[in-house]
């Protein structure tokens, strides 16, 4: 087939800014195998796979009319030809059919042909028509239940896909079927698509007219992640894209001019606001003043104004100039394109494109738009595509996908156009990047999918986190939304921030709404403390860009979504599948974000969360909670449901305004505690094709801890990548540690400095946190740091379990208690309590003593809130004039009470 077919508070818990070598060695060498499968996965996909659709001739079986692939243990694929030809073409979905060939055996009886494998038996018997209930089974085993399937049963277990797109959706809807069942089978019928012939750029080509069946059969029972694993070893793997995609995207449908943009990049700068891609909405081309409801047509019989592919003078004078500003300040850029209306007489490119296709510009008739058609294709992208990118556009948002046709059947436009422009990209020697809606199953090679224009209400929220997990049941797991939701535009500040936390925590950030001069979607433009938290999910989204991009790369290398839901992993958990609006984000964490409102009265919103089993910190809180278990919890504003796998090891990046603006340097590494725990970091070239040609870096980083001592590693990077970084630091992160009595590093003692002075270790006490930072190391050698705690204060461990939530809130509540002015203030008890942290940073020798006070002191913080409270509720309004009187007065405080009373 060829190579073109493939493809709140960050300064939370997380954001903290022995035993014998033998037993070391044994430990890690049994508790890091998840690790080493990864780099083994690594080695194994890295170099560049070239699909073949004709399957090894010895995992073939023919039984009459019928012809069997044995492609894996748990997936055959099924065909019935009238004619008894079949077929080796690839098609839209299935690319690959050159896999090696499993163990099976293969017998015949009479009529009736048995193949086996060791997971699967089929039985068929031969005949000259179609696969019925009556010639056609396969059984399997599933949890010590035999399953049988035939033809016409119904997958009622099926656990859904993806959809097209969610224009209008207000809330849910249903989605289409997916990869993966609780039934344990799926089959997915190929007969209908079209297929791709041969050529250097291959092309859609209509199947054969003899009936004839083409059936996959998915016999994987629960082990669903083999099934997508396997789905994409013939289906064509998930392309890793460019690193700046996982950085912020601004998108709002306006009528921006080059100068309005430059002057909102500039913003984004002086609010210290990270930004990674300018959107620029269909404006940039005329638009003859569209209004819908006036139904003006162009010669397509389009509305005008739609499509255009002109730069429109009034707004940007000279493109050319624009792109290279937004380069200089490390943007990027894409432009909003529908292309249904063709190419009109007005269009700059008219005349060539006309010549293009035969039409003679002397006519000024329309040149239709017709991608299924090559020559149209090839003349789009050269005429009217590539001479934008060669002016610095660096991809395109497709946003067009009303009229399904195409002039090839079963072709539709979505579908055909995300190949041919994803295609075409990476025929160009780029890492390609495509931003559309799903066009259908085999869409998962071309990413970015535009989930389209949602209703701005919590409902639509709430419906998010689980569509984009269950998209992960047919490889795509690159949904981006519109942050904020899209019609009307206007959201409540509440509502809109806790759409970021939700867009932090999925795979594309980027904000977006219709065209409503009362919406807004900067977020320094809401007050506080609502701009304050949505800069803080921010800058925590570009902390954990390492993180993210090293799961996009293991979705790359096993066809398991950055974003997936819980039942991948826990699948006879029936909670799993219950609690559906939580899920894995990477390996290390899970996320069950907010999507309802605060209570009025508290200020808080609560969460049911279901907690696999093992133990599970929670990131913004610091509390250790062990699962499997069902909790409800409670959240302020700026906290965000996100447990951290006990053990995890999460790289994150410093500060940085966009993706590319410096090297990581330092790598920071943050260790939850367990008695073990290992990660791995990977890193590439960040927009290039290297990543297929083993252009690439993996650091393995390992800790063990046994009674009072500590040890991380961080082992030398294996493999290289053009631009390399050949020597970084590493600040090491340890929430839930006592201050250490001695930390080494290669057996050197490191010192105390408060200051940060490196090296030198310091203690956060507001986030009961170790930080260690090493000077400068190369990456090529080892680096090991070892911390040795007191005794005495190990023995005294869950002291630290949920303190930092604790101070954190009673800071919140603190601020609310003095809302109480000029009747009330925060009693001195809480000032004293809230200023823990503070002291234990500054004097960490003290951090027991401090924390046993801190226990003790917040009973009575409450008794004298209540007291305060109590006082309040009898004061008259003296009508003084100062906007908050004594009920609203007795509310703060009240506010201040639930904080405090639920941790």
């Amino acid at each position: 087939m060829g190579r073109a077919l493939s493809s709140r508070n960050f300064n939370g818990i997380f954001g903290l800014g022995g035993a014998g070598l033998l037993r070391y060695a044994a430990i890690m060498m049994a508790r890091v195998w998840r690790c080493a499968i990864i780099v083994l996965l690594f080695s194994v996909f890295a170099a560049a796979q070239r699909d073949d659709p004709v399957p090894d001739p010895r995992a073939i079986v023919i039984s009459g009319h019928a012809r069997f692939t044995v492609l894996t243990p748990r997936l055959i694929r099924m065909e019935w030809s009238e004619d008894g030809k079949f077929e080796d073409h690839a098609s839209l979905v299935f690319i690959n059919r050159r896999l090696p060939v499993p163990d099976f055996k293969a017998a015949t009886a009479g009529d009736s042909l048995n193949i086996k494998t060791n997971q699967l038996s089929l039985r068929y018997r031969s005949k000259d028509g179609r696969f019925s209930a009556d010639d056609l089974e396969i059984s399997f085993h599933l949890n010590g239940q035999q399953v049988t399937w035939r033809p016409g049963i119904e997958d009622k277990g099926n656990l859904q896909g993806t959809i097209r797109t969610l224009d209008g959706v207000k809330g849910s809807t249903n989605l289409g079927s997916g990869l993966v069942s609780r039934d344990g089978w799926v089959v997915i019928d190929d007969t209908g698509r079209p297929l791709f012939d041969d050529s250097d750029w291959p092309w859609a080509i209509a199947r054969k007219a003899a009936p004839h069946q083409d059936w996959y059969f998915f016999g994987y029972g629960h082990d669903y992640k083999a099934a997508l694993g396997d789905y994409v070893k013939v289906a064509g793997r998930i392309p890793l894209p460019p690193r700046f995609a996982f950085g912020a995207w601004w998108s709002r449908y306006w009528a921006y001019t080059d100068q309005e943009f430059k002057e909102l990049a500039s913003q984004f700068r002086e609010h210290d606001v990270p930004l990674d891609v300018l959107v620029i909405d269909m404006d940039w081309h005329p638009t003859f003043g569209v209004r819908w409801w006036e139904n003006k047509k162009d010669s397509s019989d389009h509305v005008l104004g739609w499509t255009g592919y002109t730069w429109n003078p009034l707004y940007f004078p000279d493109p050319g100039e624009f792109l290279k500003w937004v380069h200089e300040q490390g943007l990027k850029s894409t432009l909003n394109m529908h292309p249904a209306s063709g190419v009109q007489p007005f269009e700059r490119q008219y005349p060539e494109m006309a010549r293009a296709m035969g039409i003679d510009p002397a006519t000024k008739q329309y040149v239709p738009f017709d991608i299924a058609n090559k020559r149209f294709a090839t003349s789009y992208m050269d005429i009217l595509h590539h001479p934008l990118e060669r002016l610095g556009i660096d991809f395109f948002w497709l946003d067009w996908q009303q009229e399904p046709d195409t002039s090839l059947p079963g072709l539709n436009n979505t579908w055909w156009l995300n190949y041919v422009h994803f295609t075409d990209m990476e025929r160009e020697g780029k890492r390609p990047l495509l931003f559309h809606r799903w066009g259908g199953l085999g869409n998962h090679r071309y990413q970015i999918g535009f989930s389209g224009d949602t209703i701005s209400v919590w409902d639509s929220l709430a419906f998010q986190p689980y569509f984009t997990a269950t998209a992960a049941n047919v490889g795509y797991g690159y949904w981006s939304h519109d942050i904020g939701g899209h019609m009307p535009g206007e959201v409540s500040p509440e509502l809109y921030t806790r759409w970021i936390q939700f867009g932090v925590f999925s795979p594309i950030l980027r904000t977006h709404t219709t065209k409503n001069p009362g919406s807004e979607r900067r977020i320094w433009a809401y007050p506080e403390p609502y701009a304050e938290i949505m800069r803080d999910s921010y800058l925590l989204r570009y902390a954990l860009i390492p993180y993210i991009y090293t799961a996009a790369r293991q979705a790359y290398d096993t066809g398991i979504s950055l974003l997936r839901p819980m039942y991948y992993d826990w699948p006879e958990s029936p909670e799993a599948y219950e609690f559906k609006d939580e899920y894995m984000f990477g390996d290390d964490m899970l996320v069950a974000p907010i999507t309802s409102p605060m209570a009025a009265a508290t200020d808080l919103a609560t969460k049911s969360v279901w907690l696999p089993p093992g133990t599970w910190i929670e990131w913004f809180t610091g509390a250790v909670l062990r699962g499997p278990a069902k909790v409800e919890r409670s959240f302020g504003l700026d906290e965000i449901p996100v447990y951290a796998k006990a053990g995890a090891i999460i790289p994150t990046q410093p500060k940085m305004l966009h993706t590319g603006e410096k090297p990581i340097d330092p790598l920071i590494l943050t260790a939850f505690p367990a008695a073990h725990g290992a990660s791995r970091l990977y890193e590439d070239g960040g927009n290039t094709l290297g990543y297929k040609h083993n252009e690439f870096a993996s650091t393995l980083i390992q800790q063990v801890r046994d009674k009072n001592t500590m040890t991380l590693e961080i082992l030398p990077a294996e493999g290289s990548y053009p631009g390399m970084p050949g020597e970084r630091r590493y600040e090491i992160r340890l929430p839930l540690t006592w201050p250490p009595a001695e930390v080494t590093f290669d057996a050197h003692p490191v010192p105390f400095s408060r200051d940060g002075a490196v090296p030198g270790w310091r203690y956060d006490g507001d986030h009961l946190s170790t930080i260690v930072s090493l000077p400068t190391q190369a990456v090529a050698r080892k680096v090991s740091i070892k911390l040795m705690f007191p005794p005495q204060l190990m023995a005294r461990q869950q002291l630290l379990e949920g303190a930092a939530g604790k101070i954190a809130r009673l800071k919140r509540a603190m601020a609310m208690a003095e809302n109480s002015w000029p009747n009330g203030w925060a009693p001195d008890i809480m000032l004293d309590t809230a200023q823990t942290g503070n002291r234990i940073s500054l004097h960490p020798e003290n951090a027991l003593q401090e924390l046993e006070r801190l226990d003790s002191n917040l009973p009575e913080v409450i008794v004298q809130l209540e007291k305060l409270a109590e006082e309040l509720s009898k004061m008259p309004d003296n009508g003084e004039g100062y906007g908050f009187g004594p009920q609203d007065q007795v509310a703060a405080v009240r506010k201040a009470i639930a904080h405090l009373a639920t941790h």
